[in-house]
């Protein structure tokens, strides 16, 4: 399953990896803030969310950081890049 249906299909988290002062400017509904920098310290609670997970950011930079982190500890993850690419998606859902 590609990134574009696993969103539009409401699988797993999506997780915005932006700053919580980016992330209060404008996200994703439904999204959850966990900035790049704290996903080390944060993968107990990261390893309890419904997989797979959906990483975005603002342009898919430290999306792609945090996926290579993330999927090191052996966690389904995705970088859906841009945070507006994944709400363009889920307003194309039925």
């Amino acid at each position: 399953m590609e990134i574009e249906e696993m969103i539009k299909d409401h699988c797993g988290t999506i997780i915005d990896v932006r700053t919580a002062a980016e992330f209060i400017g404008g996200s994703v509904v439904g999204a959850i803030n966990i900035p790049l920098n704290e996903i080390p310290l944060r993968m107990e609670e990261i390893k309890e969310l419904e997989k797979p997970l959906i990483l975005c950011c603002r342009s898919g930079n430290r999306s792609g950081q945090a996926q290579q982190y993330i999927s090191k500890n052996d966690i389904e993850c995705y970088n859906a890049g841009s945070w507006l690419d994944v709400n363009f998606y889920l307003s194309q859902t039925d």
